[in-house]
C-alpha cells in the first residue's frame, strides 16, 4: 500500500506540473502581441499630434464610461471611433478591451479604413482573425500607414538619453520623462528601465510612439553644472532636473568640482568618471547664431552639441540660448576642444547700451549694397578681431560687399568722440543725411551688408523721442514719452529680437523710430530729467504701448489676443478729466459717441480726433474677392472703447469675417480714399484707415448696383496704452508725467533702473 502511494506521488506530481504548465501557457498572453491602446495611439499620431487629438476629444462625445474616459488612451480611441477607423462591434470602448491585445481582424479593419491601399497588408483569414496580431507585424504595417497618412513628414526616429521619469524625480507628472531631446511624454510605454541609458525611439512632437531598441548602457552627460559634491555623491543639473549620483571608490572627493561644468561618464547607470571643464573666455557678445556665438576679440566660436546656459548668480537657473544678450559681457563661456560648452550668466545686465539695426532708405530692408561713412572725430577701424587702422576726423570711407576686411567677420568703427557721431551718406532720413553717435559695426550676410549702431541707451532715447513725438510738445508730455520709450527699449534689449544680426531692435516703426528727426533741446531735456526711469507693474518693466491719437477712449490689451490677466495695466480709459470708462461695445452706443464732434476730451482739438471717409463696394471688392458682389459691411464685435474686433462682409456669393483691428483697417483702407479730418482738411494716400474706432453706414445702390459705405471714425493708431496727443492735452491742463502715465496705465509705478528687476 505504501509502495502504491509512493508510485502515485511519482506519477501524479509530474502530471500536475504538466497540467499547470498547460494552464499557464493557455492563459498567458502572447508575448509578441501589441495592446490595442498602444497600436491605436500610434495610428492617431500618424495623422495628428497628441495635443490636437486631446483638444478634439474635449469637443467630442466620449464612447467610454466615466471610469475609463480619463485613461490615457481614451482620447486616442475616441478619435478613431469618431472617424470610423475602428469598429464598436469589433472593439468595445472599455478598459479590458483597450488594454488587451490587438487581433488580426482589428488590425485589418483599421488598415482598410485608413486606406484601400492597405487592405491586403494584414493577411487576415478565418482561422487567424481572432489571434493576436504580432508586434513586429504591427510596426511593419505602421510604416505603411505613415506613408498613406503623410505621417512620414512628422514621425521621426531619434536616439535619446533618458535623465528621469516619475520613478526617480519626485513631483514629475505621470507619463513625463526628461531627456536630452527635452521633456517628452511616453503614454502607455514603460520607460523607467531606460533611465541613464541611450535608446532609439519613434516620436511625433514630444510624444513617444515606440521604444525601438536599447542603443547603449554607457553614456556621457555633457556640460552638466555641478551643484555639490560630498564624500559619497555628486549632484548636478542635467537637462531640466537635478540628479544625484553615488560616488564609487575610484572617484575621489574633489572640492574644486563644485560650481563647475563637467562631463559625467556613466556605465549601467553608475557614475564612473567626472571630467571638469575649467577653461573660460569672456567678452562682449556681438552675435548669437544657430551654431555659433560671436565674441569680441575671439570671433565666431562654434557651439558644442550639448551647449547649455546657466544663470549662476543669485538663485541658480537653467536659461535658454536666447537669454544670451548681444552687446553685453555678463556671461563667461566655458570652452573645451575649441567649442563653447556652456555660457554662465554671472551678473544682471545694466541696460547701459542698445544695439540698433540701421535700415536702408525708406526703411525697406535691413540689408545695404554699400555703406559710406564720414567721421565726426578720429576713430579706430578694427577687423579680423584684432587688426586696427587709425582714421582721421572728416575722413570718408566706403564699405562694399567685396571688401576683403569682411572675410573674417565684422568691421568695427569706434570713434574717439561718440557724441560727434558718424555720418551715413548712403541712407536718407526725415532729417536728411543722418549722423549716428556711438560705434558702428558692419557685417556681410548672404543678402547684403548689415549695419549695427551700438549706442548708450540715453543717447538712443534722445533720437527716439523727437522721432516719435513733436519736440514742440509740453515738457511733461515729452517726459512721459521718454519713460515709455525707455521702458520699451529695456524690454527689447532683453527680448533679443535681432540676435542673429547682433542687434536688439531696428530703427523703423516696427520698434521705435530712431534718428529720423534731429535732436532738440526740449526732447534732450525730457530724457535727461527722467534718466533711468522705467514704467513698472508689480516691480517688472511692462509693455508700455503708445499711439498717436484716441477717439476719446482707449482700448485694452485684448485686441492682439492677449488675456487681460496677462496685461492688466492695459485697460481702456475715457480720455477726459476724471477718466473712467464708457460702455461703447454696442453699435448703437458707439455710433452716437463717434458722431458727436463736440464731446469733451483732452485731445478733442487734434485733427484726427474725428474723421470721416467713404468706400464703395467696388473698391472693397478689390481686396475681398471671394464673396461675389458686396452688399453689406457690419461690425459684429467691439472691444473696450468701441474698437472694431470682428467685421462681417456679406456678398451675393458668401460671407467673409475679418478679425482684428489691423485687418479691419487694412481691408477698409485704400489710397484712393479721401479722409476728411474734423478741421475739414482732406487727406489722401492712406492704404489703411487711421484706426478701427469706426462705425459704418450703408447707402443705397446706384444704377450700377454700386453701394457707398460711409465710415465715421476717430483717433489714429491701435488705441492701446498712452495716447500721445492725450498726453499733450493732459500736460497742457497741468498734469505731470507721472499723472499722465498712471492715467493711461492702470496700477503702474515709475522706478529707477538702478533698483534692478
Amino acid at each position: 500500500m505504501q509502495k502504491q502511494k509512493i508510485m502515485g506521488w511519482f506519477i501524479g506530481i509530474p502530471l500536475l506540473v504538466i497540467a499547470l504548465i498547460i494552464i499557464i501557457i493557455l492563459n498567458e498572453p502572447e508575448r509578441d502581441g501589441i495592446s490595442r491602446a498602444i497600436a491605436y495611439k500610434a495610428a492617431v499620431l500618424s495623422m495628428t499630434t497628441a495635443q490636437e487629438c486631446k483638444t478634439m476629444a474635449q469637443e467630442e462625445t466620449s464612447y467610454f464610461q466615466e471610469d475609463a474616459r480619463k485613461q490615457w488612451y481614451g482620447a486616442y480611441m475616441d478619435y478613431l471611433y469618431h472617424r470610423e477607423l475602428i469598429s464598436l462591434e469589433l472593439t468595445s470602448p472599455d478598459v479590458k478591451t483597450a488594454e488587451g491585445w490587438l487581433t488580426y481582424e482589428e488590425a485589418d479593419y483599421l488598415a482598410s479604413a485608413i486606406s484601400g491601399e492597405l487592405s491586403d497588408f494584414v493577411k487576415v483569414t478565418r482561422r487567424n482573425r481572432k489571434d493576436h496580431y504580432p508586434k513586429d507585424n504591427w510596426w511593419l504595417l505602421y510604416q505603411e500607414i505613415l506613408k498613406v497618412t503623410g505621417g512620414e513628414d512628422h514621425v521621426e526616429s531619434k536616439i535619446i538619453q533618458v535623465y528621469g521619469t516619475p520613478l526617480n524625480v519626485e513631483g514629475t507628472e505621470s507619463w513625463t520623462a526628461y531627456t536630452n531631446a527635452g521633456t517628452v511624454r511616453f503614454e502607455g510605454l514603460s520607460l523607467d528601465a531606460y533611465i541613464d541609458k541611450e535608446i532609439k525611439v519613434m516620436m511625433r512632437g514630444d510624444e513617444l510612439i515606440q521604444i525601438e531598441e536599447l542603443v547603449s548602457e554607457s553614456l556621457v552627460y555633457r556640460n552638466v553644472w555641478i551643484l555639490s559634491v560630498d564624500e559619497t555623491s555628486v549632484t548636478g543639473y542635467i537637462g531640466a532636473i537635478t540628479r544625484t549620483f553615488d560616488v564609487k571608490k575610484s572617484l575621489k572627493k574633489n572640492d574644486t568640482m563644485e560650481s563647475q561644468v563637467a562631463d559625467l561618464y556613466l556605465e549601467e547607470g553608475k557614475l564612473k568618471k567626472v571630467v571638469l571643464k575649467k577653461d573660460h573666455i569672456s567678452g562682449k557678445v556681438l552675435e548669437v547664431g544657430d551654431d555659433f556665438i560671436e565674441i569680441e576679440g575671439y570671433g565666431e566660436v562654434k557651439l558644442d552639441e550639448n551647449f547649455n546656459v546657466y544663470k549662476v548668480y543669485g538663485e541658480f537657473k537653467k536659461q535658454k540660448k536666447s537669454d544670451i544678450l548681444v552687446g553685453y559681457d555678463v556671461q563667461e563661456f566655458v570652452v573645451a576642444d575649441g567649442l563653447l560648452c556652456a555660457a554662465l550668466t554671472m551678473r544682471q545686465f545694466n541696460a547701459e547700451t542698445i544695439r540698433v539695426l540701421i535700415m536702408n532708405t525708406g526703411f525697406q530692408s535691413v540689408f545695404h549694397d554699400k555703406i559710406t561713412l564720414t567721421l565726426g572725430s578720429s576713430a579706430v577701424l578694427t577687423y579680423d578681431n584684432d587688426k586696427q587702422i587709425p582714421l582721421n576726423s572728416g575722413e570718408t570711407i566706403t564699405i562694399e560687399l567685396d571688401d576683403k576686411r569682411l572675410e573674417e567677420g565684422r568691421i568695427i568703427i569706434q570713434p574717439s568722440d561718440e557724441i560727434k557721431g558718424i555720418m551715413l551718406s548712403t541712407v536718407e532720413r526725415g532729417q536728411g543725411t543722418p549722423s549716428y553717435p556711438g560705434r558702428l559695426e558692419i557685417k556681410r550676410e548672404e543678402e547684403g551688408l548689415v549695419l549695427v549702431n551700438e549706442v548708450y541707451l540715453e543717447d538712443y532715447l534722445k533720437r527716439v523721442v523727437p522721432s516719435e513725438m513733436p519736440a514742440s510738445y509740453e515738457k511733461e508730455a515729452l517726459k512721459a514719452q521718454a519713460v515709455c520709450a525707455r521702458t520699451y527699449a529695456y524690454r527689447q534689449i532683453k527680448g533679443n529680437s535681432y540676435m542673429q544680426y547682433g542687434a536688439h531692435v531696428d530703427d523703423s516703426t516696427r520698434f521705435q523710430v530712431y534718428n529720423n528727426i534731429e535732436t532738440a533741446v526740449s526732447t534732450d531735456t525730457a530724457v535727461n530729467e527722467t534718466y533711468g526711469k522705467l514704467l513698472t507693474y508689480q516691480n517688472v518693466p511692462m509693455e508700455a504701448y503708445y499711439f498717436s491719437t484716441s477717439c476719446g477712449h482707449t482700448t485694452d490689451g485684448t485686441i492682439w489676443g492677449a488675456d487681460l490677466s496677462s496685461v492688466p495695466y492695459l485697460k481702456g480709459v475715457a480720455v477726459k478729466e476724471g477718466g473712467g470708462t464708457i460702455d461703447l461695445t454696442s453699435n448703437v452706443n458707439f455710433a452716437d459717441f463717434i458722431k458727436n464732434t463736440s464731446s469733451s476730451s483732452y485731445e478733442s482739438e487734434f485733427s484726427l480726433y474725428r474723421w470721416k471717409t467713404s468706400i464703395t463696394s467696388t473698391q472693397l471688392e478689390q481686396k475681398v474677392t471671394d464673396v461675389g458682389r458686396i452688399t453689406k459691411v457690419a461690425m459684429k464685435e467691439r472691444g473696450t472703447g468701441g474698437i472694431g474686433k470682428t467685421m462681417e462682409i456679406q456678398g451675393t456669393e458668401g460671407t467673409k469675417t475679418i478679425s482684428g483691428q489691423g485687418q479691419i483697417r487694412s481691408i477698409l483702407g485704400n489710397p484712393e480714399l479721401i479722409i476728411t479730418n474734423q478741421a475739414g482738411k482732406e487727406l489722401t494716400g492712406w492704404s489703411t484707415l487711421p484706426s478701427a474706432f469706426i462705425t459704418i453706414e450703408r447707402g443705397e445702390p446706384d444704377e450700377n448696383q454700386v453701394i457707398k459705405f460711409t465710415i465715421y471714425g476717430g483717433g489714429y493708431g491701435h488705441g492701446v496704452g498712452m495716447s500721445q496727443n492725450g498726453a499733450q492735452g493732459m500736460a497742457k491742463a497741468g498734469k505731470n508725467y507721472k499723472d499722465i502715465l498712471s492715467f493711461f496705465y492702470d496700477g503702474v509705478e515709475v522706478k529707477d533702473m538702478e533698483d534692478g528687476f
